[in-house]
């Protein structure tokens, strides 16, 4: 029989969706203090994008296995043994005085804590209310993930500036101390002597494979190989990894099947992946994260660089979307409880789609930060919608006892979802940038034939994104005359205004394309059917 707290509901929810903040906020945080982190460490740019990469693979890899956990020890025991780790990890990259003490204290240590956190959430929030209480649940934990990702740049450029980015992982210990405090109701955790190790490492290998690879593809191409990257047959070596990476999976699953066919404990019932719902909540979550990311990787480039706001000035641009995530995430179920989760998702993805529309129609030169308050709040809307459902929609797709197996599928679609999202986003815009700018300059009678043919040369990998001032400096060295200086940086401002264009359009194209696949949603609350 399984435990249910409602007259503490409120603080359980709370305790949750403050987990589920924390395990989101430290990449998006990170990401605008690079250049502070790097120099603070004695490293160099790339060798912190490196520890953010490590991160996300080792979130990946460990996502199922730590799903698995907490289902053998109890999702309570996971979620107190993922805090101690974690709180460990932000401790020692608080502390850390080089670029190797920071990986193993964020990438390694908060990476594995966050492997047994992300899928005891799912779980817990299942043990400790009702059917028809849960969507409201789910969607309040995952706004806040999704305001995690809105915020971060805020939070991190505010403790930055004024303080320390040590303080956000300093305060992380202190957040952690306090959810440890917090007691949450549990179901019995089902106890089998016999782990899966071979299921375990078979995962791991297979999905660290496939997002390796789509983390790298930017650097490396998808297909055709840039210049200087692996490369096997002339085909780029992040195809070969995923390939490979679809392969080892394939076998994993094979090896579930036989232990179960022995009657031995999986690491994740193959079953469970032919079940219709289970299948379309999972398929929608990617599509979700991988929106929301490539959203998220746009819009700040577009501020931060088009628009040279500062990390302040962006966080609070991007707080209208928080705004209406929390407000559909929290108040559809709320105010239709019993509405079609189908419809319900459909919208969502329609207004998600709408976002990106008119942030593509936003998208002029000249258009100040003002323009995406609309595209905002729509995107807010359609990410708070899905929020709403997916969550509830997953979990009660099985038995109440195999929730843990499921946060372990679901944190690992939208790991998925994030890093094809950003990976994708990246891919198309620096395709789009090279070609718009290289043609520009072509055209243009101010820039001499020979810094053309310079510059098809130098950009053969890409071009970098950069700000008009940045671009200026540059080519202020290498004594261009002025005339061609100014040519060159206006065709740069063109030509990264296409490349966002192309970046979002590619996204609202996605967003289509993920309607057709909201017919494996259900029609009615699981509370219903």
């Amino acid at each position: 029989m399984q435990a249910r707290t409602a007259p503490s509901g409120g603080t359980v929810l709370g305790t949750l969706a403050v987990g589920q903040f924390l395990m989101t906020l430290d990449t998006s945080v990170m990401n605008v203090s690079i250049a502070t982190v790097a120099e603070d460490v004695g490293t160099t740019v790339s060798g912190i994008q490196a520890a953010i990469t490590l991160y996300a693979l080792v979130m990946a890899m460990f996502m199922i296995t730590g799903g698995k956990i907490g289902t053998l020890i109890g999702r309570r025991r996971a979620f107190t043994v993922g805090c101690v780790i974690y709180g460990c990890g932000s401790l020692t990259t608080a502390l850390a005085p080089g670029l190797g003490v920071l990986i193993v204290g964020w990438s390694l240590l908060e990476g594995l804590g966050a492997a047994l956190i992300m899928p005891a959430i799912v779980a817990l929030v299942a043990a400790n209310f009702q059917q028809a209480q849960r969507p409201r649940a789910y969607g309040l934990v995952a706004s806040a993930g999704a305001m995690a990702v809105a915020v971060g740049p805020l939070v991190g450029g505010l403790v930055t500036t004024y303080f320390s980015w040590r303080w956000v992982f300093a305060g992380e210990v202190v957040i952690v101390i306090v959810l440890l405090a917090r007691r949450v109701a549990d179901a019995p955790p089902h106890r089998h002597p016999d782990f899966d190790l071979v299921g375990t490492a078979l995962s791991a290998v297979g999905l660290g494979l496939v997002v390796y690879a789509v983390l790298r593809s930017s650097s490396w191409g998808w297909v055709a190989p840039k210049p200087g990257a692996p490369a096997l047959l002339g085909v780029s070596a992040a195809i070969w990894l995923i390939l490979g990476g679809g392969i080892v999976l394939q076998v994993f699953l094979a090896w579930e099947r036989r232990r179960v066919a022995h009657g031995l404990e999986p690491l994740v019932d193959p079953a469970m992946l032919r079940n219709r719902q289970l299948r379309g909540g999972l398929t929608i979550f990617f599509f979700q994260f991988l929106l929301q990311a490539g959203l998220f990787f746009i819009v700040p480039l577009f501020l931060s660089v088009s628009l040279g706001l500062t990390a302040l000035q962006t966080g609070a641009r991007l707080l209208p979307l928080s705004i209406t995530l929390l407000v559909a995430a929290v108040g559809i179920p709320k105010v239709w409880p019993d509405a079609s989760p189908r419809r319900v998702v459909q919208w969502g993805l329609v207004a998600l789609f709408g976002g990106l529309v008119a942030l593509l129609a936003a998208l002029e030169l000249g258009a100040g930060p003002e323009v995406l308050t609309a595209p905002m709040l729509l995107a807010g809307l359609g990410i708070g919608s899905l929020a709403s459902q997916l969550g509830s929609v997953t979990v009660s797709a099985v038995p109440d006892e195999r929730t843990g197996e499921v946060g372990g599928l679901q944190n690992t679609a939208t790991n998925l979802g994030v890093s094809v999202g950003t990976a994708l986003a990246g891919s198309v815009l620096i395709a789009a940038l090279t070609t718009s700018f290289l043609q520009g300059i072509s055209q243009n009678p101010s820039v001499p034939p020979a810094v053309t043919s310079q510059a098809e040369v130098e950009l053969v990998s890409g071009a970098p994104f950069l700000s008009d001032a940045a671009l200026e400096q540059a080519l202020a060295a290498t004594g261009l005359p002025s005339g061609t200086v100014s040519a060159i940086v206006q065709e740069n401002a063109v030509a990264r205004l296409q490349a966002l264009r192309a970046a979002d359009a590619v996204l609202a194209l996605i967003a289509g394309v993920s309607l057709f696949f909201t017919r494996l949603i259900p029609n009615e609350q699981p509370s219903r059917s």
